[in-house]
């Protein structure tokens, strides 16, 4: 079983094309939709009052929500931001915290024994301490965002030391590493303590790094993108729950899993929100997987 713990959010989602309003998103959310394809999975995370109920139901219907909680003396976290025309380039317009600020997560009994754990982008410092609830972990990988790395850079290296592997964006990966090339980036997170690393560069595709091993593979080419909120953490689920399905960390599984991470990626940014995930199959996903290699072949 995987173990998801991250933020499950009302997003306002702002292109030059469309904007949409509290429409379901959050970084737990996308990750647990996307290895929901691959295998079992748990999902801890915090809402608030206004939370949609028909939000509630797409959750219960795809993973195990029991450990969502809700405080209803506070509301979401809601994120509302906009692109560019390019939409490479997003901005921050309003971060309304809410109930995930100082949240305590509780980890269900049932959840404890899990093999394969993602930690989101959380304040680090509650990332290592839900780690204490689980049992005997196999695989446990974390990513950050430039805030915590800015704000508590400490916190963001020791929560990589406890952990077995790091799903982190180019730009993040820059600023947390002090260095402009992304192959120095993973070794200098390696060296953390983390078995690999990858680096997720958006349209540019993903690179997998470990010991003396280098995968650098491309994006899946689409022909329209409408919303890139949560591409990251949809490579991050489908990662993580094709590792959990296969139940095994060879070099092999581990590049596959990175192409079906790009797979979900390039879905999820096909529609706003998680509005394309919950349209596609299984069959979809493999069939993408199919036309991904023929196309990278040569």
């Amino acid at each position: 079983m995987l173990t998801v713990f991250g933020s499950v959010a009302l997003d306002t989602t702002r292109t030059p094309f469309k904007t949409e309003t509290n429409i379901l998103g959050g970084a737990a959310t996308f990750a647990s939709l996307c290895s929901s394809f691959f295998t079992p999975t748990s999902t801890i995370a915090v809402v608030g009052s206004d939370f949609p109920n028909q939000y509630r139901k797409i959750l219960n219907s795809r993973v195990d929500a029991r450990g969502i909680v809700t405080k209803k003396d506070g509301k979401t976290f809601h994120y509302d931001s906009s692109f560019d025309y390019d939409f490479h380039h997003r901005t921050s317009i309003k971060t309304e915290l809410n109930v995930i600020k100082d949240f305590k997560p509780v980890v269900p009994e049932a959840y404890v024994s899990s093999d394969y754990i993602y930690l989101g982008n959380n304040d680090p410092s509650q990332n290592i301490d839900i780690l204490q609830y689980f049992t005997n972990p196999k695989f446990i990988v974390c990513d950050t965002i430039e805030y915590w790395i800015v704000n508590k850079r400490k916190d963001v290296i020791e929560m990589i030391s406890k952990v077995n592997g790091v799903v982190i964006n180019d730009e993040e990966a820059r600023i947390l590493c002090r260095t402009a090339n992304l192959i120095k980036c993973a070794k200098i997170i390696l060296s953390w303590g983390p078995g690999l690393v990858v680096i997720k560069k958006g349209e540019h595709g993903s690179l997998l790094v470990l010991d003396n091993i280098i995968f650098p593979a491309s994006a899946f080419p689409i022909e329209e993108m409408v919303d890139p909120t949560g591409a990251g953490d949809s490579f991050a689920g489908a990662f993580m729950g094709y590792l959990s399905y296969k139940k095994d960390l060879t070099i092999e599984r581990l590049k596959e899993a990175v192409i079906y991470g790009n797979v979900l990626g390039a879905y999820a940014i096909e529609d706003f929100g998680v509005n394309k995930l919950l349209e596609i199959t299984k069959v979809d996903i493999d069939y993408r997987y199919e036309m991904f290699r023929r196309i990278t072949q040569f």
